[in-house]
């Protein structure tokens, strides 16, 4: 008798939403929902929903993309690590600023440099437009 192991279901999945504001919250609810399903700790849910929440806002906020264009979200969980993206039609990569004290916004990006492990931003190849993405580890490190 010969026996198989189970496959496992990909770990990788994306949305596809209108830029504005509502998509932000949409965003956040799926990512909880389908990390929950993957068994994820209550603690990297959290705050890569955060995370998820700044990228999106930026997308929806500063993306001078033509009307009626999609942002993309996708997270993947592979090698213990969990990668969230967002992908705009806008071409210009963000950069972190300083915000001062009496700044209203401006944080985002600061946020996420300090809590992910990694993060980054380009261009996309071959596409218009770009991807910002970041990485937290699933397990602590030493």
């Amino acid at each position: 008798m010969h026996s198989e192991r189970p496959t496992r279901l990909p770990q990788d999945i994306e949305w596809r939403m209108a830029r504005r504001a509502r998509s932000v919250g949409r965003a956040r609810s799926l990512f909880r929902e389908q990390a929950g399903s993957w068994g994820l700790d209550p603690a990297v849910i959290d705050t890569a929903e955060l995370l998820l929440s700044e990228l999106m806002t930026n997308a929806y906020r500063h993306a001078a993309d033509p009307p009626g264009r999609e942002v993309r979200a996708r997270a993947i969980l592979a090698g213990g690590r969990l990668r969230v993206q967002v992908t705009d039609a806008s071409e210009v990569l963000p950069v972190v600023r300083a915000a001062s004290v009496e700044d209203e916004s401006g944080r985002g990006l600061a946020l996420v440099a300090v809590l992910a492990d990694e993060w980054g931003a380009e261009r996309r190849e071959p596409g218009v437009g770009k991807v910002v993405w970041f990485e937290l580890a699933l397990t602590p490190g030493p």
